[in-house]
């Protein structure tokens, strides 16, 4: 007879973690990547755009170009009007200095968080923590595709994979975060791109876990993944030649000096990974102040100048204004709602004295 009530105790206590455990999630139906590349289509002249994007960055980094690779623009994007002034100040800055650093917009829409916090426009488009993701893809892509039709070419974070499909299109450069290069998943993920891709170290500083990943994405993979309409499939890679590292600093120390670049060299060398480095402006590098980004950009364009040819790119936080804002109340126009950022008016010196030093090398 105990038996019989222990059986339907447990029975009871499953059907009771059934019901708890469905109450914790709720699913909602999105677009799959192909109905929105149907709704939002990258025209003809568009794509040729991006290849020849691509070409021209690859060419950089490989060093059969001269120029700087600048990877530079808000650090997220949040506000379409100021992302559009922004972009159309980029754009003619790029004609300016085009001959001699290729300048490629940030269109991050999604952010990293370490606990909590507002995800990107992807997410949240409305700032207000309802989270409509289906109007978050439109937008992203629609402003993405604007961004485009303006010349430049386009980088952004790759963070949640199932995102990439979305918008992979579309980029001429992309970004693999310290808190994700160690990710098998995203390393199988650049696997399979047809672009240029940055690691970056850990947040400790250390460049192992990028080394592992390069090495990984350069190999062909067989992985589970989902195809354009949103299914699980099987997706083989045939591998990636075009990544690169990227140098952030960590816990609080730059890796942008002479003898941490020497560092970095040697150890891609040995691993048989040729040096291609792109040192991040902002984060530890900078303190995490965006006004210091400059003295950065100094640093790595003394160590070139003085034939350093491993330094290839850099990546700068930049928007209208200087500094950010948090989100609730009236927000300021072309102020970051993430990371700070140095402002516009110090960005343009930044970049035509880089593009006036960089004169010496081509």
């Amino acid at each position: 007879m105990s038996v019989a009530v222990n059986s339907r105790s447990s029975a009871k206590s499953a059907d009771l973690h059934l019901v708890t455990t469905a109450a914790r999630r709720h699913t909602s139906p999105l677009p799959s990547a192909i109905q929105l590349r149907e709704e939002l289509p990258l025209s003809a002249a568009l794509a040729r755009q991006v290849q020849q994007q691509r070409h021209s960055i690859r060419a950089i980094l490989d060093g059969h170009d001269p120029r700087l690779l600048v990877v530079v623009g808000p650090c997220s994007l949040h506000d379409d009007a100021a992302v559009l002034e922004y972009a159309e100040r980029l754009a003619a800055l790029n004609q300016r200095v085009g001959d001699r650093l290729l300048l490629v917009m940030r269109a991050y829409v999604e952010k990293p968080r370490t606990t909590v916090g507002w995800k990107g426009l992807v997410y949240d488009p409305a700032l207000d923590g309802s989270g409509d993701m289906a109007a978050g893809l439109r937008r992203s892509r629609q402003l993405m595709l604007r961004l485009l039709e303006l010349g430049l070419p386009l980088a952004s974070e790759i963070l949640q994979p199932l995102v990439a499909g979305y918008f992979d299109d579309l980029l001429g450069w992309a970004a693999i975060g310290a808190r994700t290069s160690e990710s098998q998943v995203h390393r199988e993920l650049v696997s399979g791109l047809e672009m240029p891709v940055g690691f970056k170290n850990g947040t400790d500083g250390s460049l192992g876990i990028a080394c592992d990943a390069m090495r990984s994405a350069a190999h062909a993979h067989q992985h589970f993944g989902v195809d354009g309409h949103g299914h699980p499939a099987l997706v083989q890679t045939q591998g990636n030649p075009d990544t690169h590292l990227v140098l952030r600093g960590g816990h609080g120390a730059p890796n942008y000096d002479a003898a941490s670049i020497a560092t970095a060299r040697a150890e891609l060398e040995r691993q048989g990974i040729t040096p291609r480095i792109m040192v991040d402006c902002s984060h530890a590098n900078s303190g995490k102040d965006p006004l210091r980004q400059p003295e950065v950009l100094r640093s790595v364009l003394d160590q070139r100048l003085a034939g350093d040819g491993a330094l290839r790119a850099v990546m700068i936080e930049s928007h209208l204004f200087d500094g950010a804002q948090s989100l609730g109340g009236e927000l300021r126009y072309g102020v970051s709602i993430t990371d700070a950022c140095l402002g516009w008016d110090g960005t343009e010196r930044m970049l035509v004295d880089a593009a006036v030093r960089m004169r010496h090398l081509l």
